[in-house]
Formats: structure tokens, sequence, C-alpha cells
């Protein structure tokens, strides 16, 4: 082998083990190796879509908050509310509760899935009005308010509140199943921090009401 020949080799060799340090310094690995980098950071953004975007225009629809779950929370999005009767003007207790409680029943449109919300409300779930005894601002539901799913209460308690759904005092005033006169003491809920964010919090909430 001559001096030469041996000059190249070594030469190519050295330039191969350049190589391989360059791309070890650049964080290059020779060979393919899979890297678990953990799971995809959430979507969720919790950006409700304003101006009432996602309502259902016409039938004497109004703006209304409705509450959703989202982010370990509930928070409110802006929805076309067609009242029971049609006629916002001459909108009822039972009537605003029941065009209520069926937006909460609605699954959320593609912007409020994609933004992260959702809803924890029952589809079966009723409203009806007082039964012998109650205060006259008495909504009974066809569940105990604190035997329902986490966050639900507060999904219903604070879309209610502030609108003819209320008590006097913007409190909402709610019972249990009415049937045969065997449902609980309604008890008035406010929309407070604590029920938005703490799916547990519905179970002791409220305060016990007498007709």
């Amino acid at each position: 082998m001559t001096a030469a020949t041996t000059a190249r080799r070594t030469a190519r060799t050295v330039a191969a083990a350049l190589a391989a340090l360059a791309l070890a310094g650049c964080g290059i690995r020779s060979t393919p190796v899979p890297v678990d980098a953990g799971p995809a950071p959430s979507r969720a953004s919790c950006a409700a879509p304003g101006d009432g975007e996602e309502g259902r225009p016409g039938d004497g629809a109004v703006p209304a908050d409705v509450f959703l779950v989202c982010g370990g929370g509930v928070t409110a999005v802006e929805r076309a509310v067609s009242p029971e009767n049609g006629k916002p003007g001459r909108a009822t207790r039972l009537g605003t509760a029941r065009a209520l409680l069926d937006e909460l029943q609605e699954s959320p449109s593609r912007a409020e899935d994609e933004a992260g919300f959702s809803s924890a409300v029952p589809e079966s779930l009723e409203v009806s009005g007082p039964q012998r005894g109650d205060p006259g601002e008495t909504l009974r539901l066809s569940e105990e308010p604190g035997g329902l799913p986490p966050f639900a209460l507060a999904q219903i308690v604070c879309t209610f509140a502030g609108t003819a759904a209320a008590g006097r005092d913007d409190s909402v005033v709610l019972g249990g199943p009415a049937e045969g006169g065997k449902g609980g003491p309604p008890r008035a809920y406010a929309c407070t921090g604590a029920l938005r964010g703490d799916p547990e919090a519905g179970r002791t909430a409220g305060t016990p009401l007498s007709g």
C-alpha cells in the first residue's frame, strides 16, 4: 500500500468522524429513534363565540347568556333564545325556564365545541312550576338539584339568574320532583364564584325556603 493511498483512507476516516460529531452536536441521531413528546397540548380556549352568533335567529329570539362547562368551570356563551310562547315581552317564569333549559340540553355548536365547551345538563331533565305550598317563584326539576351531575346545577342556576326565570332578588328557587307532593323543600340559589368553579359545590348550595 502506498503512502498516498494510506493518506487518502486516513483523510476519509477523519472526515467521517467529523461529520458524525457535527450531527451529534446538532442533536441529530445517526439512526431514527421514536421520541415520546407526551400528549398534544389542549386546544380548548374557552373563548365564547360572541354577539349571539351561535343562536337560532327569528321566532322572536332574544340574546341570552347560557352557561356551559369549560376549563374546570362554567362560562357564559351568548345565544339567541326563543321564548316558549314566542313573545319576549310576555315571557313567563316557567316559559323562560323551559326555553333556557332547552338551550342547556342542546349539543354545543361547532364553534363552541372547538373552543372546549360542553354541557352536563341531562337531556331528560324537565322543569315545572311550584307545587302547593311552594313560594311563587319556585321551579321544580324532575331530579333533585343536589343530585344532578357535577356542574349541571351551576349551569342551570347561572343561566336562569338575571332572567324572568329568577326570583325577586335575582336568586333562582329550585326544588326536586313534585309528583304526589313529595318533593323536598325548595332552595334559593345564587350564581356564586364557588358554584361556577367547583363541581361539588352544588351538593350543599342553596338556602332552604318555606312557603
